[in-house]
């Protein structure tokens, strides 16, 4: 099962082309001639990765605008054994909306179901279609003085399917929980076309299986999302925000022990990143500026929020940061003092992905661990890559808050990233072993697509990966859905 694809008989689309011819023209006759792509010039944008590392070959692009064509789509390609890999912003970073090269999948694209349907504020809630772009349905919650707390560096591209199927996570997990946590329902379409409206927007139904989380997180192999019944949250009226020198990442899991201790809920965001890092983002990112007077071995961006628009939210954050002085566990700070300026802060921490690929080419690791655990992986890994690989640079950044770490290692200066690269397979076993041994996990955030659906082999139990092979068996028995990802 684990190598389960979609195939068809000797006459299936994928073998014969009169069989393929007459795919297509249905899928036309469903779609609308102007939503179904052909031909390698149209289907270009839609066959690469964002960060260009797996290029397919899709048979077509098909693009439906309701979910009756996205279940006519399935419904039409599971009889005829076509595999299907459905695609939102293609913003991904472990090729999980990417086709195989073969020709024989079809992409569904979900950019044209962009609307929002409806927007509940006495209920908190706001139902939004999976084309939606993440930055659409933040607006959308703001009009209704409401806040979708959701926020990734790509929100304004990504789109609200992708980031579902993926459970994204983003910089407010500290407070608000990964993408799982802000669904109350879905509307999904299975293999077979049958459609599950989910679209409940309860807080509580203790009826059984919570279907939804099924397809929260499973990168489209078991179904497809085309809407969701979203949880807002009151909007914030004001917010503070400091970048911190730090010595050490032990000083930097104390001074988030300090903020969540004395600040309590209204601690909203805490990244750490190196000074490795920001050297990158000034390198590359010219009108960067670095934050502080003098440099530092290690960042911290803390974020913290308020309902109201009263001064406690910097008053809060300037007192924690005092007494964090005083103690010595920082060295410095700066609170920004305008919206500008924490923009610009902000940049600093979201820039890093972006400016880490123009520097070339690198080994990236997006991984979790107990907070508690951080310290003793990174002095117990930084040591072992160092000695295997003598003068590597370590780019390490991440939501120190909720324990994703992005581990990226990059070749040392003046060696051709090309050579690196052929370190790959040893450079992600030292590290993935190393987070197996602290009980965390090879994805935090990203999940594991074509990239790391024969790693995770290595550390996931044979009886949880017999278990998702079931439910994936029970759930698309013919194997369409994103054959190829996750498992």
């Amino acid at each position: 099962m684990g190598g389960m694809t979609a195939t068809g008989s000797t006459d299936s689309p994928a073998t014969d082309p009169s069989a393929r011819a007459a795919l297509l023209a249905r899928l036309r006759d469903i779609v609308g001639v102007g939503a179904l792509l052909t031909g390698d010039a149209a289907v270009a944008p839609h066959a690469t990765d964002w960060r260009g590392r797996y290029h397919g070959r899709p048979l077509a692009v098909v693009k439906p605008a309701t979910t009756a064509e996205v279940a006519a789509v399935l419904a039409l390609c599971n009889d005829a054994g076509m595999g299907v890999v459905p695609q939102g912003g293609n913003t991904g970073l472990v090729g999980g909306a990417t086709a195989d090269a073969s020709g024989a999948q079809l992409v569904l694209n979900l950019s044209r179901m962009n609307r929002i349907r409806v927007i509940d504020a006495a209920n908190n809630t706001l139902t939004a279609e999976a084309g939606c772009v993440l930055e659409a349905v933040q607006a959308a919650a703001a009009s209704a003085d409401r806040l979708f707390p959701l926020s990734l560096a790509s929100e304004g591209s990504c789109e609200l399917g992708g980031n579902l199927s993926t459970n994204a996570g983003g910089t407010a997990v500290l407070r608000y929980g990964n993408a799982r946590d802000l669904v109350l329902g879905l509307e999904v379409v299975l293999p077979d076309g049958e459609v599950w409206d989910g679209l409940r927007g309860l807080r509580k139904d203790n009826t059984g299986y919570d279907l939804k989380q099924l397809f929260i997180g499973a990168e489209g192999t078991l179904g497809v999302i085309t809407a969701a019944v979203l949880k807002l949250f009151p909007l914030p009226r004001e917010r503070a925000v400091a970048i911190v020198a730090l010595a050490t990442p032990a000083a930097a899991v104390s001074l988030l022990g300090q903020l969540q201790r004395d600040c309590g809920e209204r601690l909203s965001g805490f990244e750490l990143f190196s000074d490795a890092c920001l050297e990158l983002v000034l390198r590359h990112f010219p009108g960067s500026q670095a934050p502080l007077a003098a440099r530092a071995p290690q960042y911290a961006l803390v974020e913290l929020t308020d309902l109201r628009a009263n001064g406690r939210a910097a008053a809060f954050l300037e007192q924690a940061l005092e007494e964090a002085l005083a103690q010595l566990v920082i060295s410095d700070a700066a609170v920004a003092q305008s919206g500008a300026q924490a923009a610009a802060f902000w940049s600093l921490r979201e820039n890093i992905s972006e400016a880490q690929a123009r520097e070339g080419a690198n080994i990236k690791h997006d991984v979790s661990l107990p907070i508690s655990a951080i310290v003793e992986f990174l002095g117990e890994t930084d040591a072992l890559v160092a000695r295997a690989f003598p003068g590597v640079r370590l780019v390490t950044f991440g939501h120190l808050g909720d324990g994703n770490l992005h581990y990226n290692v990059s070749p040392p200066p003046g060696v051709a990233a090309a050579g690196f690269l052929d370190a790959l397979a040893e450079v992600n076993r030292l590290v993935h072993d190393q987070v197996a041994r602290f009980r965390g996990s090879i994805s935090a955030e990203h999940g594991l697509g074509q990239l790391k659906r024969e790693e995770i082999l290595r550390y996931k139990s044979p009886l949880e990966i017999a278990l998702m092979r079931r439910i994936k068996a029970t759930l698309d028995p013919k194997g369409i859905m994103n054959p190829g990802k996750l498992i």
